[in-house]
């Protein structure tokens, strides 16, 4: 996933003061999977949502075979998060993480009007770094 500026913001964290900002996730070469969750934030407190995010944050780095993270949201509440593993088999051990299903829980009922998940193969990756 590319971003330009303004900087990449770290799974909805952007709203509270903690605000975290990320670089582009650095993956081994592929194939390699990526999970892509677009979604819309509903307006009102993030304190809850800021640190659910930071903890889902803590958890996935605790998986075997997360790769990586990219995330940004518009001014609107419209985000996207990319989240890189090595396989299906390191995304179903987070799908089914006990604290993640009351975060999908809690997004359902109470932090996204809408969303879309999606699964993908990464069959080939490039990238730039300006000097």
């Amino acid at each position: 996933c590319a971003f330009a500026s303004p900087p990449r913001r770290l799974l909805g964290v952007e709203a509270g003061p903690r605000a975290l900002t990320l670089s582009a996730a650095l993956t081994p070469p592929p194939p390699y999977v990526a999970v892509i969750f677009t979604n819309h934030k509903v307006v009102g407190d993030d304190t809850a949502y800021d640190i659910t995010a930071a903890r889902m944050l803590d958890l996935a780095r605790s998986v075997d075979g997360f790769l990586g993270i990219e995330s940004a949201r518009d001014a609107n509440g419209t985000g996207i998060t990319v989240s890189y593993w090595r396989d299906h088999d390191a995304i179903a051990a987070w799908r089914e993480h006990p604290e993640h299903l009351d975060a999908q829980s809690a997004g359902r009922s109470e932090w996204y009007a809408w969303y879309e998940l999606r699964v993908a193969t990464v069959e080939r990756a490039e990238s730039h770094r300006r000097p």
